[in-house]
C-alpha cells in the first residue's frame, strides 16, 4: 500500500498559539481549528457519513433527516438516534447559520466538490459563525489521505490509520480489476436512479464515479461535457443498449421486469439487472461517500472478475470497521437480495 504517500497527508496540520491547531483543508485554505474537537456539524451527508465513520461520538446530528428504522439496524444506535440537524449544502439545503450556531459545534465539515463555489460557501459560514469550516476533497482516490488527515484533526489517528488502510486496499483492487476490464473488454453500465429509472448520472459526475472507477463505461454521456445528474427516458436507455443496468431502488428493479419496454432491453431480457445494496447508504451513490468503496467491492463480483462467496465476509468486515456494527448472517443476506449475478 501507499503507506509513506499515506502519511504524509497529517503533515499539513502545524500548531499555533492557544493550544489551537492551524490545519489546510483540499482547497489550501489555512484555517486554526480547537486543539480538541468535542463536536463536528456536517455540512451534507456525504461529511456526516465520514464523522460517524471515523468518530461517530463526535457527530452532531444528520443533515437533511435521521437515518430511518431499516438503515438504523446497521449502525451504531446512539448515532443512529442522532437528531436532524438540516444541510448547508446540496439541492435540499435547510440549515441557516442560526442552526448552526444552535448546534454549538467546534468545527463545520463540508466532504465533497472543491469546487468555488463549496469554497465561498466554507468561507461565508466561518465568516458569520466564528466557526472553523474545512472543505476536504471527496473523490474516490483521495479517501485514504482525507481519513489521515482528518484522524490528525479529531485527535483519532489510529482510528484514522485503520479505515485509511482498508480504504487503500479496496482502491488498489479496483484498480487491478479495472485493468483487467480493459484487457477483456469494458461492460456498458446504466445507473437508474429513482422508481421509473428516469433519472441517471452523467459519464464524469461524482454521482456515477465508481462505475468508471472501476473499469466500466458509463452509457450516459452529456452533450458538451455536461456533468451531473439528467433526466432520460427509456427510449433514450434502449438507443444506448447498455450492458448492464444497476440501480439502487428496488422499486425499479420490480418495475424494469414488468414494463414493456425496459423489458425489451437487452441487459433486461439476459438477467443483466442489478440492485445495488443500500443500506444503510449506497453503494453506488445516496450519498457519494465513502459508502461507495462497498461498491468497488461489490461491481468486480458483478461483472464476474472476483468470486461472489467471498463478497459477504468482505461486506461484514467493512460493516464492523466503518459503520460500528457488525452484521448479522441474516442482514448480510437481506443487504445482498439481487445484487449478485444469477447463476
Amino acid at each position: 500500500m501507499r503507506r509513506r504517500a499515506l502519511l504524509a497527508a497529517p503533515a499539513l496540520l502545524v500548531t499555533a498559539p492557544g493550544h489551537a491547531k492551524e490545519v489546510a483543508d483540499a482547497t489550501g485554505r489555512r484555517v486554526p481549528v480547537p486543539g480538541q474537537v468535542r463536536r463536528v456539524f456536517p455540512a451534507g451527508p456525504p461529511a456526516a457519513i465520514l464523522v460517524y465513520s471515523l468518530a461517530p461520538d463526535l457527530l452532531a446530528g444528520w443533515p437533511g433527516r435521521p437515518p430511518r428504522p431499516q438503515e438504523a439496524a446497521f449502525m451504531d444506535p446512539a448515532a443512529a438516534a442522532l437528531p436532524e440537524i438540516g444541510r448547508l449544502t446540496g439541492r435540499d439545503n435547510t440549515a441557516n447559520l442560526e442552526a448552526v450556531l444552535a448546534a454549538r459545534p467546534d468545527l463545520v465539515l463540508d466532504y465533497g466538490s472543491v469546487s468555488p463555489i463549496h469554497v465561498q460557501l466554507a468561507e461565508r459560514v466561518q465568516a458569520q459563525t466564528g466557526i472553523p469550516t474545512l472543505l476536504l476533497d471527496g473523490g474516490l482516490a483521495q479517501i485514504p489521505e482525507t481519513y489521515l488527515q482528518l484522524g490528525t484533526i479529531l485527535g483519532r489517528e489510529q482510528a484514522a490509520e485503520e479505515r485509511a488502510g482498508m480504504a487503500d486496499l479496496i482502491l488498489m483492487e479496483a484498480r487491478q480489476f479495472a485493468a483487467r476490464l480493459r484487457q477483456r473488454g469494458r461492460p456498458r453500465i446504466f445507473y437508474a436512479r429513482g422508481p421509473r429509472g428516469a433519472e441517471t448520472g452523467l459519464r464524469g459526475s461524482i454521482t456515477t464515479e465508481i462505475i468508471e472507477f472501476a473499469g466500466a463505461e458509463n452509457v450516459a454521456v452529456g452533450q458538451q461535457g455536461a456533468r451531473g445528474l439528467a433526466q432520460v427516458s427509456a427510449e433514450q436507455v434502449l438507443a444506448w443498449d447498455p450492458d448492464w443496468v444497476i440501480s439502487l431502488n428496488p422499486a425499479f428493479v420490480d418495475f424494469a421486469r414488468q414494463d414493456p419496454v425496459w423489458r425489451s432491453l437487452r441487459a433486461v431480457k439476459e438477467g443483466r439487472l442489478a440492485l445495488a445494496p443500500a443500506l444503510p447508504f449506497g453503494w453506488v451513490d445516496f450519498p457519494p461517500a465513502v459508502n461507495r468503496l462497498l461498491g468497488l467491492m461489490w461491481l468486480p463480483v458483478l461483472f464476474g472478475l472476483r468470486p461472489a462467496d467471498e463478497l459477504p465476509a468482505r461486506v461484514e468486515a467493512f460493516h464492523a470497521l466503518f459503520y460500528h456494527r457488525r452484521p448479522s448472517a441474516a442482514q448480510l443476506a437481506q443487504l445482498l437480495q439481487g445484487s449478485l449475478p444469477r447463476t
